[in-house]
Parts: structure tokens; C-alpha cells; sequence
């Protein structure tokens, strides 16, 4: 049992699939898969007040190497449990979650294996039903029924195979058909050059099965094979090998647009045909923009690491931010808290690319996002403006940065605690200008000669660390902001400050 709960990672399933990697040894193994599954069939039924022969269980996965060891793991272990198991082959984690949705499937549930932008030795499993994404608690409970199981193997030849991508395709490009309205209603994407980069995701199908039925010229677009290794770059639009790459197939082919997702196209950001990038705070400003129109006044919820220049774009504009915990989950479910209050909130995103819209079942879906921005190119272009005008009132930032202060020792959130309480203490003696109503960590303001910026010092959600976010304004604020920090957390020596 202990080492089955090892797996969970917030609200989803992680692990080491396959050896590759010095020092990493797998604990995801084919056995742990197979009461995974078993046990997601035994916890669904209960849940939805079905015998277990009565449900319907989708199961699909990205391009890593181990999908298919995965896949028949969990699968012989619904499949023994009694389960009617349908098999969605290559797909994304967003259309996973739709086939619940969709009335050509209505699956009570559904297993997305991935393990988003990690290395390739890594897997693990989402869980969907018709409610969204499972809650950390519920990932607990599958895991201590797991525990409860044994290995059962299962004849695997009844699984039917869907096309549930082909399926959501569909709904995308009816949903930019829809919003267009263009003369040419098949082909609204007529004259938009659109690159796209998938790194060799599970993303392909976007230029495929949406951009090239509706007229896109997608070429350039690049790294859209499936291929778990990911030879060219980390599929992760936060890294900056993976941004640089975009950024190069926008210049190089002068395209309207450049596309970029993860391995399993839930997060995404873009490229503008100068090559500047839509990504962290730009990527929210976006958006926000975008959707402002149809929910005015609408509020805004964003991770903690947001930028001060980004909560001035968005009341500009009329909107409002609620900057929040970070944590993709995190961010949606304190959405819906504020919508069940009474409280428009249209919008849940994260710097890292992860955005869920009320409109389409506060599903952080990154294929959803890029059809919301291409509706936005087609309607910009019908009336000669650019993407960027949506953005144009968005200061610029000079530079930012992230540290990780390592926590030595035993009982390290306890000593992490007290070093954050301590700091916010001495912050306050020292009359500096600290964020009311911090969700997360200690975040503090500074508009003075000597430094401008802002800075947020907080705990990990997990792991034995502090991390700490700086932006400046100009050259050497950063490092100033670094220096303040470290002069506040004087005396702490378990910190591992770095360098």
C-alpha cells in the first residue's frame, strides 16, 4: 500500500514507467497499473450507484513509450472488475474528459495516461467522469482500494475501439465555424498561416483533423509525429528551448500565428508573426482580452506568480483579477467556488499555459484556447487589426526569474513555515510594501529609486523547498530583489540559497 500511494501527485497518478534514467528505478509498474484500473471501476460504481457491468470506461493516452504497457495494464484490471472498457487510442487529455460529454459516447468515466511535459521514463493516469477531473481525495481512495486487490489478468479482445479524437475535432471546428461566421462557412480559416509545434506530443491531430479542413496553411508547422522520446524538445511551452523553436518556425515562415503544445494538449501559447511570445503573463492578458467583450466585468483567476503589470492590464480593461494559489486545480476549483457565489468568473489560467473557460466545462483544454485565439486572428484580420492589439496596453517586463531555496533537514514545513513567518515579520518592520489577502506565501511591491519590481517567496506545495519569484523593472532590480530576500531570511541555515 505504501508504495502505491507514493503515485499520487495531487490530483493525478505519477510515476517511473521504464528505466532509462541513472538512479531512477520504475515504481509504475504493469502490476500497480492493473489495480489502478481495477480500482477506478470499483470507486466509479460506487460513486455513480452502478454495478460495475453497467459502466462505461473510455482509456486513451499521449505518445510516451509506455502507453500501450499502461494501457493493457489498466485496462485487464477494469476489464477483470467487470467493466465495459473502450479504447481511444492517441489522444489528448482534454478530449479524454469530453467523451463523458459527447452523446456519442456519454462514458462514465475516463483514463487519460500521460504525464504531461515530464521526462520520457515518467507516466501516469488522469481520471474523468461527467463532474470533471478527479479531486486529490479521490485519487487517495483509488489508491487505498487498489491496495485492497490483486493482480488479475483479462482478455482484452471485447475492448472496442473509438475514434473519440475525430469526435472532438469536429466539435473544435464547429465551434470556429460557429463564432466566424465567414462568406466561405466550411473554410474560415482561408489565408491564416498558422505554424504549429507539438514536440512530438500527441498534438498533431490539431493541424490535421482543424486547421487543414478549414482552410489553414499549416506549413512549417513541425515535430507533429508522436515519438516518446521527444527527440527535439521538451513538449512544455514554459521551456525556453520549446518557445525558441516556435518562435524560429514563425520567422522563418512569416506565418499569422504560431501554435504551441504540451505532450498532452492541455496547456498551450503562442507565437505573433513578429516572434513575440504569448506565453506566462501575455498568454492570461490574451485571453482575458479576448473574452472580455461577452463577460464584462468578469473576474479573472490567475496563480500567485502573476505580475503586477498583468493585474493593471486586466482592470484597464474592465476586468478583474483573483490572483490565487497555484496549481492548475487549484486555480479552476477556486473559479467555480466564486461563479457558485454569485461572481462571474469566466476565466481560470496559469502562467504555465493551463486555462479552463466556464464556457466549455471549466475544462483546462490547450486545442480550446488556440481555437479561441484563432477565432480572434480570423475576426482581427476581417477588420485589418493584428492579434497583438488585444495586447498592445500590456506593459512590457524587463526580466524575471525563479529560485529554489532547498530546505535541508527533517521536518522541513515546519522550518519552511517559520522562515516564511519569520520573513513577513521583518518585512513588516522594515515598512515594505506587502500584498493583502496572499493566497500564497508572502508577496511584497517595491516603487522606490533604489528598486522596482515585485517579488513572492512561498512553500511548495510538495517538496522541500521554497521557491521565489522576482520581476524588475529595469537592469538590477532583480538581483536587488534577490539580495533583499536573502537579508530577510538572514540566520535560517537550513536555506540553501542559490546562486
Amino acid at each position: 500500500m505504501q508504495n502505491l500511494m507514493k503515485l499520487q501527485n495531487g490530483s493525478d497518478i505519477r510515476g517511473i514507467a521504464c528505466e532509462g534514467i541513472a538512479g531512477e528505478s520504475v515504481n509504475l509498474t504493469q502490476e500497480a497499473g492493473n489495480l489502478i484500473g481495477g480500482a477506478f471501476a470499483k470507486w466509479l460504481a460506487d460513486k455513480k450507484g452502478k454495478a460495475i457491468t453497467e459502466l462505461r470506461i473510455g482509456i486513451g493516452h499521449d505518445s510516451r513509450i509506455t502507453a500501450d504497457s499502461l494501457y493493457q495494464a489498466a485496462a485487464m484490471g477494469m476489464v477483470a472488475a467487470g467493466a465495459n472498457v473502450f479504447y481511444c487510442g492517441l489522444v489528448s487529455t482534454p478530449s479524454m474528459f469530453m467523451t463523458t460529454v459527447f452523446e456519442e459516447f456519454t462514458f462514465d468515466g475516463a483514463i487519460m495516461i500521460t504525464a504531461s511535459h515530464l521526462p520520457f521514463n515518467r507516466n501516469g493516469y488522469k481520471f474523468f467522469d461527467r463532474d470533471g477531473g478527479l479531486e486529490h481525495d479521490d485519487i487517495t481512495e483509488i489508491l487505498e482500494i487498489a491496495s485492497g486487490l490483486t493482480y488479475t489478468e483479462a482478455d482484452l479482445s471485447g475492448v472496442e475501439k473509438v475514434d473519440s479524437i475525430s469526435v472532438y475535432c469536429n466539435f473544435l471546428q464547429d465551434k470556429i465555424k460557429e463564432s466566424i461566421q465567414a462568406d466561405n462557412y466550411d473554410k474560415p480559416l482561408e489565408g491564416l498561416h498558422v505554424v504549429v509545434d507539438t514536440g512530438n506530443g500527441a498534438g498533431g491531430f490539431f493541424v490535421e483533423k482543424v486547421l487543414k479542413p478549414l482552410g489553414a496553411n499549416t506549413s512549417g508547422s513541425q515535430f507533429l509525429e508522436p515519438d516518446g522520446h521527444f527527440p527535439n524538445h521538451i513538449p512544455n511551452p514554459e521551456n525556453k528551448q520549446a518557445m525558441e523553436a516556435i518562435k524560429s518556425a514563425v520567422l522563418n515562415n512569416k506565418a499569422d500565428l504560431g501554435i504551441i503544445f504540451d505532450t498532452d494538449v492541455d496547456r498551450m501559447s503562442a507565437v505573433l508573426p513578429n516572434g513575440e511570445e504569448v506565453n506566462r503573463d501575455a498568454i492570461i492578458a490574451m485571453m482575458t482580452a479576448i473574452i472580455a467583450k461577452d463577460y464584462p466585468g468578469g473576474t479573472i483567476v490567475t496563480d500567485s506568480v502573476t505580475s503586477d503589470r498583468l493585474t493593471r492590464f486586466i482592470d484597464s480593461i474592465g476586468m478583474k483579477q483573483h490572483r490565487y494559489m497555484r496549481g492548475y486545480k487549484n486555480v479552476i476549483n477556486e473559479s467555480i467556488r466564486l461563479n457558485k457565489e454569485g461572481i462571474v468568473s469566466p476565466l481560470a489560467i496559469e502562467t504555465s499555459g493551463h486555462g479552463a473557460l466556464s464556457e466549455n466545462y471549466f475544462l483546462d483544454d490547450g486545442a480550446y484556447m488556440a481555437v479561441k485565439l484563432l477565432i480572434a486572428l480570423a475576426k482581427a484580420a476581417k477588420e485589418g487589426k493584428a492579434l497583438a492589439s488585444f495586447i498592445e496596453a500590456l506593459e512590457k517586463g524587463y526580466e524575471e526569474r525563479e529560485y529554489r531555496f532547498k530546505i535541508q533537514g527533517d521536518d522541513f514545513k515546519s522550518y519552511g513555515l517559520n522562515a516564511l513567518n519569520t520573513f513577513e515579520e521583518r518585512a513588516k518592520e522594515k515598512g515594505y510594501q506587502i500584498a493583502p489577502n496572499s493566497y500564497e506565501g508572502v508577496r511584497i511591491t517595491f516603487d522606490t529609486e533604489e528598486v522596482k519590481g515585485w517579488l513572492l517567496l512561498r512553500m511548495s506545495l510538495h517538496d522541500p523547498q521554497m521557491p521565489l519569484n522576482v520581476e524588475g523593472v529595469r537592469e538590477g532590480d532583480c538581483d536587488r530583489l534577490y539580495q533583499i530576500v536573502t537579508e530577510l531570511l538572514e540566520g535560517f541555515d537550513r536555506l540553501v540559497m542559490p546562486q
